[in-house]
This record gives structure tokens, C-alpha cells and sequence, in this order.
């Protein structure tokens, strides 16, 4: 009976499913990912578990509405868990924020005029060290000093944890794709939030505009008429489109040649700039497509370059504030964690420009 079996549709493989799908796969088996049915065709055709076996094997045998599901079973799946622990984590801490700031505006006026000079880390270090001491009082700002101190000690454990955790997601980026960090605008989060959304097995997007679909970058038609337009996708892995958004927003930050050019020419072919934001996340995706499918396990960049500074004798504060950048952008580049053509060609340029100290 197994011998007949070609493949098997599983619908849900990253929730529910995702157990059955790792067991039939362990066991040789050929597993796809069967989309649900749409509550149109459910309305019309009824619920059941028959019907909806019957259905994803329909869909499996016709090739529609299947993909490859994530195997699951490798460094990425240890990055998902840490990303959610990371989010809820982050939520809590900005929760705890929000309380601190909420219970200041309505404290006793003694506890307000307190810390009303302090904000943001500053205020929540300054409450953790407060003694307000334990004795139950029924005076209001007793008990607001006591609930403050308990906010901020809460908020600096969750801040630890949200520490600790990207230490662990940048280990592990780096262990599995090294490419990723030395993009422009890739940390350690954004590198694995995208990692997570391509899977285990990232081989299982056959083209770049598979996985623009996925991270949700793909241009939706949204002509009428004489008019000819694409609009945003609502689509996809919203975690991933996320993370193209905060790479987009920190290479504008930067100012990056080739982005405001190509900005610049968009604009005059009268694109808003919401289009043209649409545009580069799509270029953006393709980068990250074959960071995705070509991982390096070793990144010399900007390495010839510290070996050339060191051996002249030169800081690299003194070699930044040459270049007028700051420090951390040039320690980046040296040691193999962004890549800059830009920044090092000037580094390079100036280097070559000094001669190496005499030997005693």
C-alpha cells in the first residue's frame, strides 16, 4: 500500500501539521503544502474530514494551490522560535513602557516632580535603583514608588532577555548564511526573519519572483483603462516585507549613490514615491534571493583592508574621521559584517596615499 503512495498533501505544515509533515518526510516520502480551501467552495460543497482529504488530494494530483512546505529541521527553525520569543518579548517591554509613563501622568505630585526631568532608558535605570521599601503603606505615593521600581526591574529583565536572544539569532545567522550580515541593511533580526521565510530549505523558491511573492514585493496589476499601474501587495509573509521595508528605509538613511539616482530618475518619470519605494523592495528581494541560495561560509570583505592600515601604523578612529564617517561604519566594513564598494574604495585611495613607517 505505501509503495503506491506518490505524494501526500498536508495542509497547515507550519502549525497543525507541521509534526505529521516532518514524519512522512523522515519516513521518504514526498510532502506538499495544500492551501485551504476557500470559504466559497466551503460554504458550497460542506466541512468534513473526508471532503477536505479528498480535497487536498484533488489539489495535490491537478498541481494547484501546492507549494513545498519548510522542512523545518535545521538552524532556521531554532531562528523562528527565537524570533517569536524576541517579539513577544519586545511587546512586553513596550508594554511595561506604556504603564510607566501612563502611572507618572496620575502619580502624587512628590513622584512626578521625582523623575519628570528623566525619559526613555535613563528613566527606567533611575526607577530600578530606587529603594522605596517593602513596608505596606496606604500612602498613594508609597505604593506608586514600589510599582514603579517593580516596572522598570520588569523592563530591564525583558530588555536582557531581547538582548541575550539576538545575540544567539547573529550566532546563528552567521553559522548558516554569512552573506546576509555583509548586505547594506541586514542586522542580525532582519537576517533572520528573512532566513525564516524562505525555510530550511530555501531551494524550494525556484525563481526570484517566487520569493518576491512570498515576502510579498511582487507587483499586483492595478491598470484601468489607458492607464497602466502596479500597486503594493497585501500578500505574503508580512515579518519578511518588514524586514525589505527596514532595509529600504536605512539605505535612504544613508544616502546610498545608487538608490538616490535611481530615485531621482523614477521621480522624473512622474512614479509617486510609494511606487518607487515598491520598486527597490523588489530589488532588495532579488539581493536577498541569491544571498539565499549562495551562502558564504567565509567573508574577506574589507579583512585587505585592516591587514593595509594596521601595517601603516593608522587608528581607525584617525582613519574615520579622515574619511568623515563614523567609527562603527568603518569597524563594519573591516571586519566583514556590511559591505560598502563606496567607503572602501576612499579608504583605499587614502591608505595607498601614506607611507608605511620606517623601520628602527
Amino acid at each position: 500500500m505505501t509503495s503506491s503512495v506518490v505524494r501526500i498533501g498536508v495542509e497547515g505544515t507550519g502549525s497543525y501539521g507541521a509534526g505529521l509533515a516532518r514524519a512522512l518526510t523522515t519516513a521518504g516520502l514526498t510532502v506538499i503544502e495544500v492551501a485551504r480551501q476557500d470559504r466559497q467552495a466551503r460554504r458550497r460543497r460542506g466541512k468534513s474530514d473526508p471532503l477536505d482529504a479528498h480535497q487536498a488530494a484533488v489539489a495535490v494530483l491537478a498541481g494547484t494551490d501546492t507549494a513545498i512546505p519548510k522542512s523545518g529541521d535545521g538552524a532556521v527553525e531554532s531562528m523562528r522560535i527565537l524570533l517569536a520569543e524576541r517579539r513577544s518579548a519586545a511587546k512586553a517591554r513596550a508594554q511595561v513602557m506604556n504603564q510607566i509613563h501612563a502611572l507618572l501622568i496620575t502619580a502624587p505630585e512628590l513622584v512626578r516632580q521625582a523623575f519628570r526631568a528623566l525619559s526613555g532608558q535613563r528613566l527606567v535605570n533611575t526607577l530600578a535603583k530606587t529603594r522605596p521599601g517593602t513596608i505596606t503603606s496606604p500612602d498613594p505615593a508609597v505604593v506608586a514608588r514600589q510599582t514603579l521600581r517593580r516596572f522598570a526591574v520588569r523592563h530591564l529583565t525583558m530588555q536582557a532577555e531581547t538582548d541575550l536572544i539576538e545575540q544567539q539569532l547573529e550566532m546563528l545567522v552567521r553559522q548558516v548564511n554569512p552573506t546576509l550580515l555583509s548586505l547594506s541593511g541586514v542586522g542580525p533580526v532582519t537576517a533572520a526573519t528573512l532566513l525564516v521565510a524562505a525555510g530550511d530549505n530555501p531551494e524550494r523558491l525556484g525563481t526570484r519572483a517566487s520569493f518576491a511573492a512570498l515576502a510579498g514585493v511582487a507587483p499586483i496589476p492595478a491598470s484601468s483603462g489607458q492607464r497602466t499601474r502596479h500597486r503594493l501587495s497585501r500578500g505574503g509573509n508580512r515579518h519578511a516585507n518588514a524586514a525589505l521595508h527596514r532595509i529600504m528605509l536605512l539605505r535612504m538613511r544613508h544616502r546610498e549613490p545608487r538608490r538616490m539616482a535611481y530615485f531621482e530618475r523614477r521621480r522624473s518619470e512622474q512614479l509617486t514615491d510609494r511606487d518607487i519605494m515598491r520598486c527597490l523592495k523588489r530589488h532588495v528581494a532579488n539581493e536577498i534571493y541569491a544571498a539565499l541560495l549562495n551562502p558564504a561560509t567565509d567573508n574577506p570583505v574589507g579583512r585587505e583592508l585592516r591587514a593595509r592600515r594596521q601595517a601603516k601604523g593608522i587608528p581607525i578612529s584617525v582613519l574615520a574621521a579622515t574619511l568623515g564617517v563614523p567609527y562603527q561604519r568603518l569597524r563594519r566594513l573591516e571586519i566583514g559584517t556590511r559591505a560598502d564598494p563606496e567607503l572602501e574604495a576612499r579608504a583605499t585611495a587614502i591608505l595607498e596615499q601614506i607611507s608605511p613607517p620606517l623601520a628602527a
